[in-house]
């Protein structure tokens, strides 16, 4: 991290001053001289650092931009202060924010995550040599140890989806998940390979068994047997080339992030353990790589699921959903409380929404309201889409019971959560994400590259209901 937060002011900590681009003539005088020399603006996330004396940086001005004129702006605003991290020289620093520069903790958590880089594959003097950080206090009312769970948590997400398939298969997503299981004490139980048939999980093992890594469903446990149940299923696609409906060369540069949803799942499942959230957390990641070989699933095979529905193939590349489906049908079978997936399902989901705002789906109003504003209290960007019914008919086989595509290319997003909801039945809430799991472009929270989406809202909610335990 380029930032070490601190509980309190340091010694001869140097002022951080937040002004909005209305109100560079309200900075202290020297502050307000150089900005006027230097031409600063205030612009979002613009950062200026004023010389002492000596020439050293004895004060910074941190840029929030123009006024929010909505809810989301004035809470957001507060990412900003992510571009900090790569600003500030090393040395004690504390925030005088004003009145609008939104929540001290959500601004500490900014700091953090604005300092992520991904060097593990660097050498020489592109390595990224750590440099000394700078301690900031992030002002009164901020929770450090929270944000640094948060950050963390991010952190995981991004490492993951950030590594590429040569070091992070099926089999190293299982040592992922068995390390972070393995920290807080969860049971871990994996199903692997041809078992995946003996224990009726045939979609899981259709859309993995081409690859050399075999296809593996990833299990595990933590808390309380007797709380309240809340199961994460996340789509582990560590490569996907598309199957024998193979993707254009373009079109796989980015697939080592099709395990997104498994990396946000168990970015979330870490903040529920490390909270201590008082629930009965059950995570399932089916594993596999969608390769091409001679045993490779074929469009127009017919698939039973788990749950005895057939599936007609109407398209190898659209697998995550198959995946999921098997492993919805076991989470369902207990009935949990809360069932969410997350998966890097469909590039319809950026084509209405982008990159940064992933669409969720519920059937649970009371439910989407909670998420909903929890994303605005966190600055963390969701939308709810419908389940619109009347297009689950697009589905529609005439040799099995649905087809995982339509044939008229409408509503993708909506058609996959639909699809998704079919191996549903018990679950008390059941809420689909349909994820990015990528930052294409750098802004003050982070670089180009894997990026934690929706967790940080779903967490939110998650211990707004449930709480801690003890």
């Amino acid at each position: 991290m380029a930032i070490l937060l601190s509980a309190k002011p340091g010694a001869a900590s140097r002022p951080i001053h937040t002004v909005f681009a209305d109100g560079i003539d309200t900075l202290p005088d020297r502050a307000r001289q150089w900005a006027s020399t230097m031409r600063f603006a205030g612009e979002a996330g613009s950062v200026l650092l004023v010389p002492g004396e000596g020439g050293d940086a004895a004060a910074a001005v941190l840029g929030l931009g123009k006024p929010a004129k909505d809810d989301w702006g004035r809470q957001a605003v507060s990412l900003a202060f992510g571009a900090l991290a790569a600003r500030l020289p090393a040395g004690a620093w504390h925030v005088e924010a004003g009145e609008r520069a939104g929540d001290p903790t959500l601004g500490a958590v900014a700091m953090l995550l604005g300092g992520y880089r991904f060097s593990r594959y660097k050498s020489g003097k592109g390595g990224g040599a750590e440099t000394e950080p700078a301690e900031v206090f992030a002002g009164e009312g901020a929770d450090v140890s929270e944000a640094v769970r948060i950050a963390e948590a991010a952190f995981l997400t991004r490492d993951l989806i950030n590594t590429p398939t040569n070091d992070l298969g099926p089999a190293e997503l299982e040592a992922a998940a068995r390390a972070l299981a393995g920290q807080f004490g969860a049971a871990v139980s994996v199903t692997t390979g041809d078992e995946l048939l003996d224990q009726n999980f045939p979609m899981i093992h259709a859309v993995g068994r081409a690859s050399a890594s075999a296809p593996r469903l990833i299990d595990f446990s933590w808390g309380r047997s007797d709380a309240p149940r809340v199961t994460l299923v996340g789509k582990g696609v560590c490569f996907d080339t598309g199957g024998l409906d193979i993707k254009p060369s373009s079109g796989m540069l980015l697939m080592k992030k099709d395990m997104g949803g498994a990396a946000n799942v168990l970015g979330l499942a870490c903040l529920v353990m490390a909270s201590g959230l008082d629930v009965r957390l059950r995570v399932l990641i089916p594993a596999v790589e969608n390769s091409i070989s001679a045993s490779a699933f074929r469009p127009g095979d017919v698939l039973k699921s788990r749950n005895g529905k057939t599936v007609e193939i109407g398209n190898t590349d659209a697998e995550g959903r198959l995946v999921l489906a098997d492993a919805l049908s076991l989470a369902d079978d207990e009935a949990p409380e809360i069932l969410i997936d997350m998966a890097t399902l469909t590039g319809a989901a950026r084509v209405a929404l982008g990159p940064e705002v992933p669409p969720f789906y519920t059937a649970d109003g009371a439910f989407a309201q909670s998420l909903s504003e929890s994303a605005r209290r966190v600055a963390d960007p969701i939308w709810q889409l419908p389940l619109w019914q009347p297009y689950a008919d697009n589905l529609s086989s005439k040799i099995a019971d649905v087809n995982n595509v339509t044939s008229d290319g409408f509503a993708g997003s909506v058609t996959a959560a639909l699809f998704l909801e079919g191996f549903v039945e018990k679950a008390g809430t059941w809420a689909h994400f349909d994820v990015y799991g990528w930052r294409p472009k750098a802004s003050p929270i982070g670089p180009v590259g894997g990026e934690a989406q929706a967790i940080r809202a779903l967490y939110d909610v998650l211990k707004q209901r449930f709480g801690k335990t003890g």
